[in-house]
């Protein structure tokens, strides 16, 4: 299905399906030719359209079961083909007894015909005829009942003492046996035409409830005994009833993928009334035989009143039934609505759960992808909700009509899509990635004013044009992107299994760069698990007292002081050992604890700081550079937790140094007003890694930032100038901090060679291991303490003093610190 709303056409005609329906009409038609003729040497030859169309009747239903991807629409079909076999049998059996000039019903015809009725019938135990309560059983059971006693008692008493005189005692038992069975099969199979849960279509069930009618008729027929009777039954109803089966294996196999709209009407209904009539009737015929005026008006009195009760109550179960309808119609109403997305008429996180589970219980092979928007975010703040809103409905549309017919497009909630496709090949996955990405890929317009587009142009970096005339005054024209994650079902795999897979998958997706699809590999789970633990551990870690912060200096180049320090966190695990950062601050920001640990940070540098300041007295540094991240950054009361850190620990805001990466300050509106409150309050800005990230002229005015820290991917190989692209690089970041009074902090420096080239270059601050690694905070306060003209670099147990070369770097218009 391609979403909640669409509406799949009928599929190609099966040949295999036409094929022996037109032969099926085809032969009735020649029997109707015959009859026309009346030929009587021609026996065989009328005889014969029976057993052709019965044939058919066999081939269609089988045909459909194997068809069918409904494990029980195909067992429901593969025992008609059984019943349409056994009637096979019973027209054989027929055409022997006319060839013989037998003109009573042999018992092996009787005993096919009731084991077709009774393979029919079983058949049903596939298609829910009724809810699964005691009750609702009890009434079916109830019905089957009174269809019994009346046929037995109708069949036993009127139709077996009106048949000629003569007719075998087995073949008047058999007519009954063959009738009662046409009428328990009516009421079972209108019932099943009325299911509002069975997965047959409802109007092949209305077709094959017509069969158990023809055949009533045709025992009825036979039981009459005259020529016109022997002429219906022995040439017509044979015939009759094989159409009709074949009839409805066609109309099943023309609407196998379409959802099936149920039947109001049932013939079990009008069968109850008739079998309460039949009874009264035949109550007051026999008892009024022997009895006088008197008491056969008694009978008749008292039969009419039982009637009457017995009438009444059915009425009263026709409207609870009526009531029960409407209730059926309102729940079915509330299930599509728990299924359904309110704002694009896709399917929901849980629709797509129930879709891709009937696809894994039925054995399909199956794919989930997860789609994210990315960044969409900053549309939302950007633009507001109702903008938002309006993207997300032209991406559903897109997703909807470039999805294919048998896959299910669903939104799972805010920016999340997902698609299920019918295919367990992971190159026909990654190519409907590829191609769902394109269709996300494509402009979309939505209402925005031109200054809203501008500023999310500034923040995200997408192209964002004016829109084209067709889309309307007003409006702008967006070019999205998506990620996508790829889960392949494995044999064995739940349903929340494979979403989670798929999830993960879109996790890897999403930091790999984003506008790329990743399939799921097993390892994947593997490593969310081992994250999962290391979060748990870290969390342990955070209140528990297992981290620490070493602070590596940053020195100025011109005179061999240390300028300021960079607090970097460090966990010494009991069982783990020392653990990278790199390892564990991802998995702080995936989990959320890199809130508790960032507010751990920046109290614990600043009472560091407050320490040395302190002890130290002028020496000490004037700041301490503290790194922040996106996530606390959105944190509504950071501005407020920032200032009462500073407060805590006597520290003013010119001591402070946050530091932030260019991805963060893209991040949305939430975090340039964090940022801009901070730079308010006295706080200073760094921008981390300048040049790896979205580096723009426009985010540095869009930002109130005060230091650019030229990341070390800039300054390897900047001694020897064989990087030429690199040296251009750094000389231009060296200009644009000169023009824009900023200070530029050149990181990574691991040789007196690329020291002085920075120093030559106007970079008036530095650090890296050249000069010192990041220190316990006793050494780096000892460091602080170092006299004027030297550089310390070297192991923090035996430093070694260089002389600074002295240069005259380029004037700043700005004072340090």
């Amino acid at each position: 299905m391609r979403g909640s709303d669409a509406a799949p056409g009928p599929p190609p005609r099966d040949r295999a399906l036409t094929v022996p329906l037109i032969i099926a009409w085809t032969a009735l038609a020649a029997v109707l030719a015959w009859l026309a003729r009346r030929d009587p040497g021609g026996v065989l030859l009328g005889n014969a359209g029976g057993t052709v169309i019965a044939a058919c009747a066999t081939a269609a239903c089988h045909r459909v079961s194997r068809l069918a991807t409904d494990r029980r629409v195909s067992a429901f079909w593969r025992l008609w083909a059984g019943s349409a076999a056994a009637l096979l049998v019973s027209t054989l059996a027929a055409t022997v007894a006319a060839i013989r000039g037998d003109a009573d019903m042999p018992p092996n015809e009787a005993a096919s015909n009731v084991v077709s009725l009774v393979l029919a019938m079983i058949a049903f135990r596939h298609v829910p005829i009724t809810s699964r309560t005691r009750l609702d059983w009890a009434r079916l059971l109830l019905d089957g009942t009174a269809v019994i006693v009346a046929g037995t008692v109708f069949f036993g008493y009127v139709v077996l003492r009106t048949v000629p005189d003569g007719t075998p005692l087995a073949t008047r038992t058999g007519a009954g046996v063959v009738g009662i069975c046409c009428l328990l099969g009516l009421v079972i199979f209108s019932r099943a035409a009325m299911s509002p849960t069975g997965r047959v279509d409802p109007l092949a069930l209305g077709i094959l409830a017509f069969e158990p009618v023809v055949g009533l008729v045709t025992v009825l027929a036979f039981l009459v005994g005259n020529d016109l009777s022997d002429t219906l039954v022995t040439y017509l109803g044979y015939p009759l009833v094989g159409l009709g089966m074949t009839l409805a294996a066609y109309r099943q196999g023309r609407v196998l993928d379409v959802a099936p709209k149920h039947l109001r009407w049932s013939f079990a209904d009008p069968l109850q009334f008739l079998s309460v009539a039949v009874t009264g009737v035949l109550v007051i015929i026999v008892s009024a035989r022997d009895l006088d005026l008197r008491g056969r008006a008694v009978i008749i009195g008292a039969v009419l009143i039982a009637t009457i009760i017995v009438i009444r109550q059915l009425l009263s179960l026709r409207e609870n039934n009526r009531a029960l309808r409407g209730i059926r119609r309102q729940q079915a109403e509330l299930e599509r609505l728990a299924l359904t997305d309110n704002l694009t008429g896709l399917a929901n996180r849980t629709g797509f759960l129930v879709e891709l589970t009937e696809r894994l219980d039925a054995g399909q092979p199956s794919t989930a992808m997860f789609l994210d928007i990315d960044d969409f975010k900053e549309v939302n703040d950007t633009l507001g909700p109702a903008a938002a809103d309006q993207l997300l409905r032209q991406v559903a549309e897109r997703l909807r009509d470039g999805a294919a017919d048998d896959e299910c497009v669903a939104r799972l909630g805010g920016d999340e899509f997902a698609v299920l496709l019918p295919t367990g090949e992971p190159s026909a996955a990654e190519a409907a990635a590829t191609r769902l990405q394109g269709t996300v890929g494509r402009p979309v317009h939505a209402a925005a004013p031109q200054a809203a587009a501008t500023r999310l142009q500034g923040t995200v970096g997408r192209p964002v044009h004016a829109a084209a005339p067709q889309a309307g005054a007003g409006t702008q024209q967006f070019l999205l992107h998506a990620s996508v994650g790829i889960a392949v079902a494995e044999p064995g795999e739940t349903a929340d299994e494979v979403l989670r897979n798929a999830d993960i998958a879109l996790y890897a997706a999403k930091e790999s760069g984003k506008a790329s699809w990743v399939r799921f590999e097993p390892r994947m789970r593997q490593d969310m698990t081992a994250h999962a633990r290391l979060a748990g551990e870290l969390h342990d870690a955070i209140v528990g007292g297992q981290l620490r912060l070493l602070y590596q200096p940053v020195y100025d180049l011109v005179n061999g002081r240390m300028h300021g320090c960079e607090a970097l966190v460090r966990w010494q695990h009991p069982e783990r050992g020392f653990v990278s950062p790199a390892d564990f601050i991802p998995v702080a920001e995936r989990s959320g604890l890199i809130v508790p640990l960032g507010a751990w940070v920046l109290r614990e540098a600043c009472g560091q700081l407050a320490q040395w300041r302190a002890t130290l007295g002028a020496d000490a540094v004037e700041a301490v550079n503290v790194n922040v991240a996106v996530r606390q950054l959105r944190e509504s009361g950071f501005v407020d937790e920032v200032a009462a850190v500073l407060s805590d620990t006597g520290l003013q805001p010119r001591h402070l140094i946050i530091e932030v990466t260019e991805s963060s300050v893209a991040d949305g509106p939430q975090v340039t007003e964090a940022l801009e409150a901070l730079h308010a309050m006295g706080v200073r800005l760094a921008l981390d890694d300048f040049g790896t990230g979205q580096s723009s002229l426009s985010l540095l005015r869009a930002v109130p930032v005060d230091v650019l820290k030229l990341d070390k991917s800039f300054v390897d190989g900047i001694a020897d100038g064989t990087d030429r692209g690199r040296l251009a690089v750094a000389a231009a970041v060296a200009q644009l901090v000169e023009y824009l009074q900023l200070k530029a902090v050149a990181e990574g420096i691991e040789s007196q060679a690329q020291l002085e080239r920075l120093r030559d270059m106007g970079y008036r601050y530095g650090q890296g291991y050249f000069m010192a690694k990041p220190l316990p905070p006793a050494e780096c306060g000892a460091r602080m303490a170092t006299p004027q003209g030297f550089l310390w670099y070297g192991p923090p147990d035996a430093p070694v003093a260089v002389p600074a070369a002295i240069a005259a770097p380029r004037a700043e218009t700005r004072p340090p610190g």
